[in-house]
């Protein structure tokens, strides 16, 4: 099953990341939590990883929407954009499929809602 829509991006790593959070503010959404995946596997684990970040992608009206048609969507919020280093240097930029995230839900309410999300997605990654 395809859970994401994925780009490879030109960068360095920091640069890409900054630029997908811009990218996304302009798409509407606000990153409420960014979660450096390296660090805290170095620092709970005392392991090596490679650079990875979660942006946590919110964009209040639609999730708004969302929680008004179907409230326990919150459980699956906010939506998940990560930026990784591939094992060959390159970076990658990767955001869940909305359709696939509220398709669990079973409710065709929140269909236009996902299709919006997945609309703003695209046009992230082609900024990218």
């Amino acid at each position: 099953m395809n859970y994401t829509t994925r780009k490879q991006v030109d960068g360095q790593f920091d640069e890409v990341v900054e630029r997908t959070i811009s990218a996304l503010e302009d798409e509407g959404f606000g990153v409420l939590c960014d979660i450096d995946v390296q660090a805290t596997f170095a620092k709970k684990l005392d392991e090596e990883f490679s650079q990875y970040r979660i942006l946590g992608a919110c964009n209040p009206q639609l999730a708004y929407q969302g929680l008004g048609a179907e409230i326990e969507l919150g459980a699956l919020l906010p939506c998940n954009v990560v930026v990784y280093e591939a094992e060959d240097g390159s970076v990658v930029v990767s955001a869940v499929d909305p359709a696939q995230l509220v398709g669990i839900t079973d409710n065709p309410d929140l269909d236009s809602i996902a299709e919006d999300v997945s609309e703003r997605f695209e046009r992230v990654l082609e900024s990218l």
